[in-house]
């Protein structure tokens, strides 16, 4: 996540400890705290994790310079490296270089040891960065060598086992058993998120849409960058719903050249706020 101050070191070696521990129930620094704990066993159904006020975790990344063998094998991008030639790194690490300084680091001394869970960093990437504080459990983790596809959901009222909103893929971002997990995207379902194309160059305004299968639905759009104090543009609410019916919609945003863009759609109000979501990467020309 961001350069922590020297200050707060101790603390965080004590955090690093245990990678499936729960972060200081008061820390100094709410971004130094851990995501909860997840089960993250290969291809199997996990238990659900909630969260706790003190599980709260970073929302972005360390940063600092990459040694040569320490960077991952990827094809250079506008602003960020990536991952295997294909995969555009969306959170929680901007590129190979933060990637490769946040493994450094817990080489040294065990720092923020939650980026080696899948689950927990799903789980993170959900409710820290896209800001659905509701969708805090890690239903399902499926690993598949470098790529984990994590089903993150909420639990309803209305029944004892949760909902699943999402499924979160990620990979490893760099060389090693360290490597940390890196969002990259998510497998659509009944919410598709198609437009723009995955990678793809964005300008403002930007046409996004897909297909909804639903009723009386109400969809929010967002573009996100990491370190940004909120949403680089936002457009709500459109109205949808039917089965696989399309949708569209355009949304005006402000960014910094190079980089790559989250963009978001998602939907909800039956049994709560945000009930499903997909997201894609978008590139902003250099």
């Amino acid at each position: 996540m961001r350069v922590l101050a020297v200050r707060t070191l101790p603390l965080l070696i004590v955090l690093g400890m245990g990678v499936a521990g729960c972060g200081d129930p008061r820390p100094a620094d709410p971004r130094q705290a851990e995501p909860p704990a997840t089960a993250t066993s290969t291809a199997t159904s996990s238990g659900p994790s909630p969260a706790t006020p003190s599980d709260r975790s970073p929302t972005a990344p360390s940063t600092g310079a990459p040694g040569p063998a320490e960077t991952a094998e990827a094809s250079p991008g506008p602003g960020e490296s990536l991952i295997a030639g294909h995969y555009h790194p969306l959170w929680p690490f901007a590129g190979s270089a933060e990637a490769a300084a946040w493994q450094r680091a817990h080489q040294a001394d065990g720092r923020e040891g939650w980026h080696l869970d899948a689950g927990r960093t799903a789980v993170a990437f959900t409710r820290d960065y896209l800001g659905f504080t509701e969708i805090d459990q890690a239903v399902k983790v499926v690993k598949d060598n470098e790529h984990a596809r994590v089903h993150v959901g909420y639990r309803a009222e209305e029944g004892p086992k949760p909902l699943v909103a999402a499924v979160v893929h990620l990979m490893r971002y760099g060389k090693g058993k360290d490597a940390p997990w890196e969002v990259v995207g998510t497998d659509d379902t009944s919410l598709t998120l198609t437009e723009p194309a995955y990678g793809a160059s964005a300008s403002s305004p930007l046409t996004v849409g897909g297909r909804i299968t639903g009723v009386d639905e109400s969809i929010r759009v967002q573009v996100l960058h990491p370190g940004a104090d909120g949403p680089l543009g936002e457009r709500c609410c459109l109205s949808a719903g039917g089965e696989k019916a399309a949708w569209t919609a355009k949304v005006g945003f402000t960014a910094q050249p190079g980089g790559t863009l989250t963009v978001v759609a998602s939907t909800g109000g039956h049994v709560a706020t945000v009930e499903r979501f997909a997201v894609t990467g978008v590139t902003v020309p250099s």
